[in-house]
This record gives structure tokens, sequence and C-alpha cells, in this order.
């Protein structure tokens, strides 16, 4: 699985913790920038970037996007077709988000997350599968069309 990540400044170190942990566990990342600490950078730049690669490939590839309150990331990364982005607060969030809603960007707020809890987070969500239940199915078709529209 490809994982692709970004971060403005107010996330931007703890992107750089979520690199070191994702690939001491063996995961291909590619860091869509920042790629250093910049407090003027913008949120939406990064984002984008991160969302169009999920756009491309929605089943194959993860993203994670992190800023202060995640909300941004998270709006931005929603706004092209085939994401379905999810601002994350605990393990069962994630599950849920992968499970129910067959989440492909998992967005964290810097500002607000408790850091001890990122991995778990982030490990939840990499490992849940899409329940593929037949309600779940069909909302996902009915947010498509929305998409479509």
């Amino acid at each position: 699985m490809l994982i692709y990540i970004g971060s403005d400044h107010k996330g931007f170190q703890l992107k750089e913790l979520i690199k070191k942990s994702l690939d001491n566990q063996g995961y291909e990342i590619l860091d869509m920038g920042n790629d250093h600490y910049d407090e003027n950078d913008d949120y939406p730049d990064f984002a984008k970037l991160v969302a169009e690669k999920i756009s491309q490939n929605p089943t194959e590839r993860r993203g994670i996007l992190i800023c202060g309150s995640g909300v941004g990331v998270d709006v931005v990364a929603n706004k092209f077709k085939r994401v379905r982005s999810a601002l994350i607060n605990s393990s069962d969030q994630a599950f849920a988000s992968r499970h129910d809603d067959d989440a492909n960007v998992l967005c964290l707020a810097a500002d607000f997350i408790n850091e001890s809890e990122v991995d778990k987070i982030i490990g939840t969500w990499l490992v849940t599968p899409f329940s593929e239940e037949e309600n779940h199915q069909r909302r996902l078709y009915k947010i498509n069309a929305i998409e479509n529209q």
C-alpha cells in the first residue's frame, strides 16, 4: 500500500514522527510536503497534492494529512472525486471510518491529538478493511452519485 502524507507548519513535527514510524513498519511513504518547517505555508497546498494522488487510485492508495485543527485539510481533501477523508481522534473512530465508510484519507489535528495515540490510530486505520456490507455500499454509491452530479 502506498501512503501519501502531507502537512502544513502546524502538523510538520507530527508528520515527521509519523513518517519514521511508518517507515520502520515497512510502509512505502511519499511525502507531499512540506519538506521543511515554514510558518507561512498553507494547508490547502499540501492537502491538494495528497488528495489528487488518492483520487487517481482510491482503492490502492491511502493519504494522511495533518494541520492544526485537522478540519482544513479534511475540507480540501473531500473536494476531490473518489476521496473519502475523515478527521479522526481515536482508534475506534479510525476503525469505523474504514469499516463503514471506506475512508481513504486520514486527517489529524496536530493541536488537539494526543501524540501517544497517533500510532494506534494510524495502525488501526491502515489495517481495517472496508466491510462491504450492503448498507455501507449503498451509502457509498449515493456519495458517488452526488459527486457525479
